[in-house]
């Protein structure tokens, strides 16, 4: 391998979006350039089983080739070592070698922090964010309150967990109905790719829509309903980060749920969005503060609503681990800004290194200055 930068892709997971972890790291290997970049794949089972593979030359022909699944008993221990071998070390077994870490996990344990934990136990560059970051932006209401104290601008929402539910769930629709009304969205708080979202348009629906994100998570947001054009941007960077020219979604459902960002191929993306220049600037704006905000490093997409009624811009996420294909809304934005797939993996594999070796000037011997 010489000289190459050795990456180490992880993805699947136990997560429920496990199925789309696999889409992106099938194309993420696609455009890797192979003349710099030795790539080494581990795969997370659904059941949490580190699997690794050989060193790849290239893209392998499908995504089935990515599970390395098989009836050996796992050994999660082994195919964590490279991880935990000392960075920039070089021996006669490069197989064993990782310089840096780009995780294509979605969901839980995937982008919530965990993981990132890990990485920094293991002392590792990893590409995109922190612990911190990854666990708000994550959690759509601790993210909600971040983005509070910002003065950001935000639909209203409610917000209880299953305990809270369980005890007084009447309470609960009641303070939704008064103060959202109908139709309101009901979202698991801790997931993404829309997965257990769902729409209420009455009590009935509220109810069955709450129970249903439930099983997903033990805390549920519900937000009120707005009639508005959903806005993306993608952002870049570390302390000094960069926003992309927006995007539009346009649903191919009546929101974007999981149908429509990834089965039936339908809903269709306007790059650059067609709002006026000073919206333009403003959800750019809007969107380097959300990323300071949660202390985000490396890349987010930043999710907006622009209401029809007003032109008024409302936050509605950071997405610290977007859909990263090439087909996906996060390099698309930075194709058009001029930052074409294979240069913007460079920049976020120099971003995981800069951010590393940042970090190595902190003093944590706890000698007294």
């Amino acid at each position: 391998m010489g000289s190459k930068v050795r990456v180490g892709l992880v993805y699947g997971g136990k997560s429920g979006e496990h199925e789309v972890s696999l889409q992106t790291a099938f194309a993420v290997m696609g455009e890797f350039d192979y003349s710099k970049y030795a790539i080494k794949p581990f795969y997370i089972t659904k059941q949490g089983e580190w699997k690794t593979g050989a060193v790849l030359e290239g893209r392998p022909a499908s995504v089935a080739e990515l599970r390395y699944e098989s009836s050996e008993p796992s050994d999660t221990g082994a195919a964590l070592a490279p991880l935990f071998a000392s960075v920039g070390r070089r021996t006669s077994d490069e197989q064993q070698q990782i310089d840096v870490v780009f995780p294509l996990l979605h969901g839980t344990f995937g982008e919530d922090g965990t993981i990132q934990g890990l990485f920094e136990m293991a002392n590792i560059p990893y590409v995109g964010a922190g612990v911190l970051a990854s666990a708000v932006g994550m959690d759509k209401i601790i993210m909600k309150k971040v983005f509070a104290q910002e003065g950001l601008p935000q639909c209203v929402y409610r917000y209880f967990n299953r305990t809270q539910w369980q005890k007084d769930s009447s309470y609960f629709v009641m303070e939704c109905e008064v103060s959202l009304g109908y139709p309101c969205f009901v979202k698991p708080a801790n997931l993404g790719s829309s997965v257990g979202v769902s729409k209420a348009r009455n009590r009935e629906e509220l109810i069955a829509a709450v129970n249903y994100a439930l099983r997903f998570d033990r805390k549920v947001i519900v937000e009120e309903f707005v009639d508005a054009r959903e806005i993306e941007v993608s952002v870049l960077g570390n302390d000094e980060a960069k926003a992309s020219l927006p995007g539009e979604i346009a649903p191919s459902n009546e929101f974007y749920d999981y149908k429509a960002k990834y089965i039936d191929g339908k809903s269709t993306m306007q790059i650059p969005a067609q709002i006026p220049a000073d919206t333009t600037e403003a959800v750019r704006e809007m969107a380097v503060r959300a990323f300071q905000a949660i202390d985000g490093s490396g890349l987010s997409r930043v999710d907006f609503f622009l209401r029809k009624s007003d032109g008024q811009l409302l936050i509605n996420e950071v997405n610290t681990l977007p859909g990263f294909t090439p087909f996906s809304m996060y390099p698309l934005m930075w194709k058009e800004t001029g930052l074409p797939y294979k240069k913007l993996l460079d920049n976020l594999i120099d971003l995981a290194m800069a951010r590393y070796n940042d970090k190595q000037a902190i003093d944590f011997s706890g000698d007294a200055i």
